[in-house]
């Protein structure tokens, strides 16, 4: 169990906000993803192999996958992983885990990419299941006009 606090809202579920990820993977991950093109994937997946627990470099290696499944694959890790995190600070399956807080990011980041490659690869209910589950998560989720390689 985390000692991290879940926020009660006067007006609605409670509130889950992630811890941060240590300042070193942070800026691994920044490294990484200012690389050029060619050998930023790589980079991405070198940060995952030394950080597997880390949401958004999962997320960005989703982001960076060379194929529908394999995007799929890691955006599915790192929304398993999300869960895993949101359950250990203190989420029950249910309140809010909003975009405004940057540690939570990666976590909405991966479920985003979730719906988007497996609309990809024609998982439509899955799809429509990850939009809900984005929207119930924080209702202030206007969408995503994250695209991938291939999509719609």
């Amino acid at each position: 169990m985390s000692d991290a606090p879940v926020h009660l809202t006067p007006s609605g579920p409670p509130e889950t906000v992630l811890d941060p990820e240590p300042a070193e993977l942070q800026a691994a991950l920044a490294a990484a993803l200012a690389l050029p093109p060619e050998q930023r994937r790589a980079a991405v997946a070198d940060v995952v192999a030394s950080a597997p627990r880390c949401l958004d470099a999962w997320a960005r290696l989703g982001e960076l996958g060379r194929d529908p499944v394999e995007r799929y694959a890691a955006f599915r890790v790192g929304y398993h992983r999300g869960l895993d995190r949101l359950r250990g600070s203190g989420w029950r399956g249910s309140g809010y885990v909003r975009w405004t807080h940057e540690t939570n990011r990666g976590f909405l980041r991966a479920l985003d990419g979730l719906r988007a490659s497996a609309a990809e690869i024609g998982e439509d209910d899955e799809a429509e299941r990850c939009d809900l589950f984005l929207r119930q998560l924080d209702p202030a989720w206007a969408g995503s006009d994250l695209v991938l390689p291939g999509g719609d």
